[in-house]
């Protein structure tokens, strides 16, 4: 499975962030490491992941994923895309990861394992699978709040260039190795004090909650409506196609 890692568009400009560390590390699986062990050799150079990678086969058969990776501190690593993505953002954000799985964790411990994922952990799960980091001026995030998306990618257009966005989710990643202009991703705010995509990390590992995350604070973004992201959203008829800009949902009075 490791050769679908050749696959990476490293230049994507939703990877700039990942491409330092990830492309390297792509490199050495594709040179014959296992994933879990190119993961272990980053892992070392760096001062502060918190868990290791080991082979999906150290899982013990019946046991919770989240709880295993909290108590032993090893994640189950297996060779592809998906845990490629995995690891590489606990090397980027080791005490986000670490904070999502200990509210797993807690989730699990509370209420064991059920056919059906609570609120709470299922907020989780797409926090961890599928968000996206913004921050950005009011205007902007109130117009993606709304989906209103001629306002968010048209009249507010340069207010972009003042924004920040941090792909974060595993499979949002993975899921862009093959771009499609349907591919969306959970948008995350985060706290207008904390530009700097430096302090994003810790300060998400200590904001984080499992139930202000149930309430779902998300926002819909369809990820290659951004401009610079994607050559034919130059062109405003880019965004007409409401099967993927979709207008917003209208409860009745």
């Amino acid at each position: 499975m490791a050769h679908c890692l050749e696959e990476i568009d490293w230049d994507a400009p939703w990877l700039q962030g990942w491409r330092a560390r990830g492309q390297p590390l792509a490199q050495a699986v594709l040179a014959g490491d296992s994933c879990a062990r190119a993961l272990n050799a980053l892992a070392d150079s760096l001062p502060n992941c918190p868990v290791r990678f080991v082979p999906q086969s150290d899982l013990p058969p019946g046991r919770a994923y989240e709880a295993f990776v909290f108590e032993s501190k090893q994640v189950p690593t297996r060779d592809g895309l998906h845990d490629f993505f995995n690891g590489l953002c606990w090397l980027h954000f080791p005490h986000t990861k670490r904070r999502l799985n200990q509210l797993q964790a807690a989730q699990i411990a509370l209420s064991g394992i059920a056919p059906v994922r609570g609120p709470a952990r299922d907020a989780l799960t797409v926090f961890d699978e599928n968000a996206a980091l913004l921050h950005a001026p009011d205007a902007l995030w109130d117009a993606l709040v709304r989906k209103d998306w001629q306002d968010l990618f048209g009249t507010l257009r340069p207010l972009w260039k003042e924004a920040r966005l941090q792909l974060f989710g595993h499979a949002l990643l993975e899921k862009l190795v093959h771009p499609r202009t349907a591919i969306t991703a959970h948008v995350y705010r985060v706290a207008s004090n904390n530009g700097a995509q430096d302090d994003w990390d810790p300060w998400l590992g200590t904001h984080l909650q499992a139930d202000a995350l149930a309430g779902k604070p998300f926002a819909h973004l369809p990820v290659l409506g951004v401009p610079a992201w994607w050559p034919s959203n130059d062109t405003p008829s880019f965004y007409d196609d409401v099967s993927v800009f979709r207008p917003p949902r209208h409860t009745p009075d």
